[in-house]
């Protein structure tokens, strides 16, 4: 399987417009995704970081937002700085149902051999898995304790 596709779906009970913000604004990143903000104006066309809570401020991935449509999709690339050409896609779709919200999270289009598609096929489950728990009990899970203390 040289190109993989990971696709996870979450039922949350929030809204539309909270789930966004949990992807988008960096402090709410902070609670569920182990200190880590995401960071953009989230327009189409402009670059967006994911920052690690150190003393640098390190920045552990990077991108492109290619598609932006509050509170209802999201696409952007995504590469580790330090590894650029290994750039792959994620695509956020939020859709409600009654009152709950569906995830839609895809993340594909990985180069042949890529390294980051082994990173994000074990993290995805654990940032989801606390989001969910975040949004609907205020409250995310240390995902570093959950993946035994692994980045």
């Amino acid at each position: 399987m040289d190109k993989p596709q990971f696709v996870y779906v979450n039922y949350i009970r929030t809204t539309p417009e909270k789930l966004w913000a949990a992807i988008t604004n960096p402090e709410f990143a902070r609670q569920y995704w182990g200190g880590h903000e995401n960071v953009s104006n989230w327009k189409k066309g402009s670059k967006w970081q994911h920052i690690a809570d150190d003393e640098k401020h390190t920045v552990r991935v990077t991108g492109e937002v290619l598609e932006s449509i509050p509170p209802k999709r999201l696409v952007l690339t995504w590469a580790d700085p330090a590894a650029p050409e290994d750039v792959s896609r994620v695509t956020f779709e939020i859709e409600p149902i009654d009152d709950l919200v569906r995830l839609n999270v895809v993340h594909g289009e990985f180069k042949p051999g890529s390294v980051m598609a082994n990173k994000v096929s074990q993290g995805w489950p654990l940032v989801l898995a606390s989001m969910k728990s975040y949004l609907e009990t205020g409250k995310g899970f240390d995902i570093w304790a959950a993946k035994g203390g692994r980045c």
